[in-house]
């Protein structure tokens, strides 16, 4: 049996007066003007049609249409679904499918819909009107609750009404795409917040007498990680290790990397390593992980003796912790031996220095982020010297643990006039005599 030869139609519309009304029946397809299915300079704007119908007689359901912009709407008509497939080009924009219309032989024989359904698998972007039989409004609304845009009944067709239901259900398709889009954007920021929350560490500080605090603000907007990260861990001989760092930058890449660099830092550690040796493996993942030669990362590690009372510091580019004790104001420890950041010199070496905490103290680990950001309208940044002070009048008042951070980092933004442009992390052991 010879395949049926698709053919393409423009008809003059008869809304709004404009012309005179085709009668219910429509003009026959031998009274049609034909021409071939081409795609114009306009085609993102005047409306096509697909026509899927079965009608062996030669007599069509399609009435004379015009889009909003005035122009006839293009029609194609398809006698099956095999000729509908090849039709369905990217600038048709709606399908008028006769429910009637002999099934695809996918679906099950007692479905009334196995056309309607093969038509929306093949043209899930487009939309659909479904026709059906003067009062068969049952299987209309069928269809609509199956995917179809609306459904109209065979008898009722006049060039108005298909006109006005071919733009609804196109609008309608849009704005259904759109929402699902958009559901679909919030599902995978969901999603995302969810993988970057599992991300951010979980301090291991069991049988440690040592008390932890944590703040953290990513520069990214909306998001829960930036290139700043920490860490703290007790290892079976009871020193507590703590680390923060900084990737430089504060994007996506950035922010993997540093989350790389934590769980290496992690494993390096509860492995026994620690000082130069462990600076240098990591700067070995740094040199495999990073996407750019030029991408490197500060790092402050501390660890401390099991009996509290004197800690190890290495620096690799990294502002020096602050430490506070009971009687004496705040400071900065020594930073004259800060080694390079990880992955600028090759062979690099990060001195390990002691120091000496005493009985009761309060040790502050943070990233440049915090001491960056502006005073007021002018170019001058608070520095070192600038959050020594904030935290020492802070602790006078009183501050202690995640109310002291909070309190810091809050005052920072209000200082800088709003959100800071860089990551911030800021983490406080405690250690009470």
């Amino acid at each position: 049996m010879p395949v049926p030869i698709p053919r393409q139609r423009a008809i003059p519309a008869a809304e709004s007066g404009q012309a005179p009304a085709a009668p219910k029946g429509g003009p026959s397809r031998e009274d049609a003007p034909r021409k071939e299915a081409t795609v114009d300079n306009n085609a993102a704007t005047q409306l096509t049609l697909l026509v899927i119908e079965d009608d062996p007689g030669g007599s069509t359901v399609v009435p004379e249409l015009l889009d909003p912009a005035g122009r006839p709407i293009r029609v194609r008509t398809a006698r099956n679904l095999t000729e509908a497939e090849r039709l369905l080009t990217d600038d048709v924009h709606c399908i008028l499918l006769d429910l009637a219309l002999p099934g695809s032989g996918r679906t099950a024989d007692d479905d009334e819909l196995a056309v309607l359904r093969h038509v929306l698998e093949l043209a899930p972007r487009h939309a659909v009107l479904a026709l059906t039989a003067s009062g068969d409004a049952e299987r209309g609304a069928e269809a609509v609750r199956v995917g179809a845009q609306d459904y109209l009944f065979r008898d009722e067709l006049d060039g108005r009404l298909l006109s006005r239901a071919i733009r609804y259900a196109v609008e309608r398709k849009r704005s259904d795409s759109a929402e699902r889009r958009l559901a679909e954007g919030r599902v995978r920021a969901q999603e995302n917040r969810r993988l970057e929350r599992g991300l951010l560490p979980t301090p291991l500080l069991e049988g440690s007498s040592l008390r932890f605090a944590a703040r953290y603000r990513p520069g990214r907007s909306r998001a829960l990680l930036g290139g700043d990260f920490y860490d703290v861990v007790r290892t079976p001989d009871g020193t507590v290790h703590a680390m923060i760092g900084d990737v430089c930058g504060h994007g996506p890449d950035e922010a993997a990397l540093g989350v790389e660099l934590r769980i290496a830092w992690r494993a390096l550690t509860l492995a026994g390593l620690c000082g130069d040796e462990l600076l240098g493996t990591l700067q070995e993942v740094l040199e495999h992980e990073r996407s750019d030669d030029e991408i490197f990362a500060t790092l402050c590690t501390v660890d401390i003796a099991p009996d509290g009372r004197r800690a190890g510091l290495c620096l690799a580019g990294h502002p020096s912790p602050l430490v506070a004790r009971p009687g004496r104001p705040a400071r900065l420890l020594p930073y004259d031996n800060n080694g390079p950041a990880l992955g600028l010199l090759p062979g690099a070496r990060w001195p390990r220095m002691q120091v000496e905490l005493g009985a009761e103290w309060s040790l502050m680990l943070y990233t440049d982020g915090l001491i960056e950001g502006h005073i007021g309208q002018g170019r001058e940044r608070l520095g070192q010297d600038g959050m020594v002070a904030m935290i020492r009048r802070q602790l006078s008042e009183g501050l202690r643990g995640e109310e002291l951070l909070r309190a810091a980092v809050n005052e920072v933004r209000s200082l800088n006039g709003g959100e800071l442009a860089d990551d911030v992390a800021v983490l406080l052991l405690d250690r009470e005599g």
